[in-house]
């Protein structure tokens, strides 16, 4: 990636250094493959014993055994994560021996750090974020501090790009905000990454060059319904419930971005695909919107028990009719497509 103009960019943002404050904390410790064994709960799991770099799959009941709580790392309440991961945990208790408990979060920068310091045992994470994590590089929040215990499971379905506008502020490109407020998402989450990517690939902004706010979906659909904000970033799998919400109570519009736009976010960063939003996923919007996407993934840590990472794939992907969401996309064959990192053991072993 070091080849990469993107993030050779990005690597300069001293404004994501906030993001390892806010959400990335222990990070530093990320390294050395799991932190202090702190679970956030009860205070142990049990992985003080287990580095994750010698094969160590904590299979003997120490770290993911059947009597533990799997702890599992969403993101906002507005978001597709948060549902999604609603539905996974009735999957997993249905169909295991293994209790879940769903925590809301930031999403991806933030449920990274919390895989690597073994604050939660599995996370969703957009791919792109996935990639800088292991590899140290491209967000200084991982910069020379790569997440060696970071580990795949699934890819599931394209994470969508809205950049919503409140329609009397007269956008009709990415340049055009240009010295306007702009909601990028939460501090340090995977909208904020892929807003700020977007911006400077696609139009040449920077954060010096417009007035960005940062919040939740939720908050920043509330921006934008009370006109405190022009645009908002929203990153998720259509239709997102924040901006459904949104667009049943007030007028909004989402940025039609151009063949130019969409080329240059691909040129600059190759996780980014075309992607369209069908015009009638919300109301009022009833022409397609054309935009780029990211992918959405379970991740897991090294040190988890490759029995019990095996467990919950089985669960998940053997009955993916019990989903409701995003239900034209996650699949066991497309499992693999744009997966940026290596495979958990126990993933590995489902899927092969």
């Amino acid at each position: 990636m070091s080849d990469n103009p993107i993030s050779e960019r990005i690597d300069r943002r001293t404004l994501l250094r906030g993001a390892a404050a806010a959400g990335v904390v222990g990070i530093a410790g990320c390294s050395d493959n799991g932190g202090d064994g702190s679970d956030g709960s009860d205070g142990e799991d049990g992985s003080d014993g287990m580095d994750g770099d010698d094969g160590s799959d904590g299979s003997d009941g120490e770290d993911g055994g059947s009597n533990d709580v799997i702890r599992w790392h969403a993101g906002g309440t507005g978001g597709t994560y948060f549902p999604l991961s609603g539905e996974f945990e009735g999957i997993i208790e249905d169909n295991t021996d293994y209790p879940v408990e769903v925590s809301s979060t930031g999403a991806s920068v933030e449920n990274v750090g919390s895989l690597g310091n073994g604050d939660a045992d599995f996370a969703l994470i957009q791919n792109d974020v996935a990639y800088f994590a292991r590899n140290g590089e491209g967000l200084d929040a991982f910069d020379g501090s790569p997440v060696e215990n970071l580990r795949g499971v699934a890819t599931l379905y394209p994470e969508t790009i809205h950049v919503l506008l409140n329609p009397e502020s007269d956008v009709s490109s990415l340049s055009d905000l240009e010295g306007m407020r702009v909601n990028t998402g939460d501090l340090g989450s995977g909208t904020q990454v892929n807003a700020l990517q977007i911006l400077e690939s696609a139009a040449g902004l920077t954060t010096d060059d417009f007035d960005e706010q940062n919040t939740d979906f939720t908050q920043a659909a509330n921006q934008l319904r009370d006109g405190d904000v022009d645009a908002a970033f929203v990153v998720g799998g259509w239709p997102v419930g924040a901006v459904e919400e949104l667009a049943t109570t007030t007028d909004v519009e989402i940025l039609n971005m151009s063949d130019e736009e969409r080329q240059a976010a691909r040129d600059d960063a190759s996780w980014f695909a075309d992607d369209t939003i069908p015009g009638g996923t919300y109301e009022g919007i009833d022409e397609d919107v054309d935009t780029v996407s990211v992918q959405a993934m379970i991740a897991t840590r090294s040190e988890y028990s490759a029995d019990a990472v095996e467990a919950v794939t089985e669960a998940i992907f053997e009955n993916l009719g019990e989903l409701s969401i995003k239900t034209d996309f996650i699949s066991a064959d497309s499992a693999q497509d744009g997966m940026s990192i290596e495979l958990h053991e126990g993933a590995a072993r489902y899927f092969e």
